[in-house]
C-alpha cells in the first residue's frame, strides 16, 4: 500500500520505517501512520484492517458528504485513507463469502460503492487528491485516454463457414428475419459489406485524432455458448489479428470455456503469438469473468504483464473506486505482485444490454466519465466492440456516438 499510496501523492513509492529518529530527521514529506504524536508530522492513525493477517467482514462506518469515506479515525485525517484505498482497490470484499449475478460473477449489487453511491467515481483518487492539498505536494502524472476494443465475433456472416451460416439461415426464417437473410446472402456473395466489419474506419478514426488503442481476440478453439467467435484456424482472421499487431497492442480474450478448464488459456496464448510473433502480455476476461485470486494467478503463470478486466460486466462505473493503473496485490498470499492492472470505467454493452441506455444516454455518461477521470489526471479506459461500431441495425446510432465522443470530447483531452 505504501508503494501506491506515494505514487498517488507525490509519484513515487513511499519508504517505510520503524526508526523514530530516522522520521524527525527525515526532510520532505513525511507522514506519521501511528498511533503516537510526533508534532509537526501529519498524522495518520491506522484503522486494524492493515494489521490483520486473516480475511474477515469488516465494520463498515460510513460517513457521508461530499468527499465520503469510512474508518474513521482521530488524528491529523479524519480516516485511515490507507486502509480505506486498500480494502477498495485489492478488492478485499470479493475474497469474502458474496452473492454472485447469473453468470457466477461477483455482484455489483453486493459492493460498498454500489451501497453507498460512489460506484460513478474514482473515490481512492479524489481522497488522495485531497490529501494532496492538505499536506501541499504535487503530482506531475499526466491524464491518458485509452480506448480498447473486444473482438469477440470478427464477422457476423463472413468467415463462419457454411454450416453456420446455413444454421443462421434457418433460425432467420423460423423468426421471420427475412431483412438479416438478404443481407447475409449479399455479404456472402461478396455485394455487401459484413456489418461488423469497421476496421478500416476504425483505422482512420484512431490515425485522425492520434489514438493508441489495445485490440483484444477471443481465439477460442471450439465455439460455445458464450464464445462464439470465428474459428482461429481460419485465413481471414489470422490476417486480421496479424495487420492490427503491426498497428495497435494486441491482447488475449481468455475464452469461458477457459475460466472452467484453466490449461486452455494457455493454449490460447500460444495461438495468439503464433499468428503474431509477439509475446503475448496483455488480457482482458471474456464478459469480464473472473474471481479472485484464482483469475489474476493463473494470468500471472501464463505470462500475462497488464490486464484490463477491473470493472463490472453488468454497470458502468470504477469497480475499485480508481482510475489509475496499479499493481494488483494477492490478499490471500499477502504479497505484491507484477500484474498491472488497468480499471476500465465504461463498457458499450452494460449500456446497451444492462442499463437499457439508448445511444444518446451512453454518449453522456462516456462524457461524464471521461471528464472525472481527467480530473484526476487518471487513465480513462473505455470498452467498446467492433459489433456496435459496424454497421448491424440492432445498434443504430452507437457508431456515430461513439465518433461524436472522439471528435467532440477526447479530441480535446490534454
Amino acid at each position: 500500500m505504501a508503494d501506491f499510496a506515494g505514487k498517488e501523492l507525490c509519484g513515487q513509492p513511499f519508504r517505510l520505517t520503524t526508526d523514530k529518529q530516522e522520521l524527525t530527521a527525515a526532510q520532505g514529506l513525511r507522514i506519521n501512520y501511528s498511533d503516537e504524536l510526533f508534532p509537526g508530522i501529519y498524522q495518520i492513525r491506522p484503522h486494524a484492517l492493515l494489521l490483520e493477517q486473516d480475511i474477515k467482514p469488516q465494520e463498515i462506518n460510513f460517513v457521508d458528504g461530499e468527499l465520503p469515506f469510512f474508518f474513521p479515525t482521530d488524528g491529523d485525517h479524519a480516516f485511515d485513507i490507507l486502509a480505506a484505498s486498500f480494502y477498495l482497490v485489492s478488492r478485499y470484499e470479493e475474497y469474502l463469502p458474496h452473492p454472485k449475478d447469473v453468470y457466477g460473477r461477483f455482484d455489483h449489487k453486493a459492493s460498498l460503492a454500489f451501497n453507498q453511491h460512489f460506484l460513478h467515481r474514482p473515490l481512492v483518487n479524489e481522497w488522495f487528491s485531497a490529501l494532496r492539498v492538505r499536506l501541499n505536494v504535487t503530482n506531475n502524472r499526466q491524464f491518458t485516454f485509452l480506448p480498447t476494443y473486444d473482438i469477440d465475433i470478427a464477422w457476423s456472416y463472413q468467415h463462419k463457414g457454411w454450416k453456420r451460416n446455413t444454421g443462421g439461415l434457418i433460425r432467420d426464417l423460423l423468426k421471420g428475419q427475412f431483412g438479416r437473410i438478404s443481407e447475409r446472402l449479399a455479404v456472402l456473395r461478396g455485394k455487401s459489406q459484413d456489418p461488423f466489419a469497421c476496421y478500416g474506419w476504425l483505422n482512420g478514426l484512431h490515425e485522425t485524432h492520434h489514438l493508441r488503442p489495445y485490440y483484444f481476440f477471443l481465439l477460442a478453439e471450439k465455439t460455445g455458448k458464450l464464445d462464439k467467435n470465428i474459428s482461429p484456424d481460419n485465413t481471414a482472421l489470422k490476417a486480421l489479428v496479424a495487420d492490427h499487431a503491426i498497428r495497435y497492442p494486441v491482447g488475449i480474450h481468455p475464452s469461458w470455456q477457459s475460466g472452467d478448464t484453466t490449461f486452455l488459456l494457455g493454449k490460447e496464448i500460444q495461438r495468439l503469438y503464433d499468428i503474431t510473433g509477439q509475446p503475448v502480455q496483455a488480457s482482458r476476461q471474456h464478459y469480464i469473468r473472473f474471481s479472485l485470486p484464482e483469475t489474476f494467478r493463473l494470468l500471472i503463470e501464463n505470462g500475462i504483464r497488464f490486464d484490463f478486466s477491473m470493472g463490472y460486466g453488468t454497470i458502468n462505473g470504477f469497480r475499485a473506486s480508481v482510475c489509475t493503473p496499479y499493481n494488483w496485490y494477492d490478499l490471500s498470499r499477502e504479497e505484491s505482485t507484477e500484474l498491472m492492472l488497468f480499471p476500465f470505467c465504461f463498457m458499450d454493452a452494460n449500456s446497451f444490454y444492462e442499463q437499457r441506455d439508448d445511444d444518446a444516454t451512453a454518449l453522456n455518461e462516456m462524457q461524464r466519465l471521461f471528464a472525472v477521470t481527467k480530473k484526476e489526471k487518471g487513465v480513462c479506459s473505455i470498452i467498446w466492440h467492433n459489433t456496435f461500431l459496424g454497421t448491424d441495425p440492432l445498434y443504430k446510432g452507437w457508431r456515430e456516438v461513439y465518433e461524436i465522443f472522439i471528435r467532440e470530447t477526447v479530441a480535446n483531452r490534454q
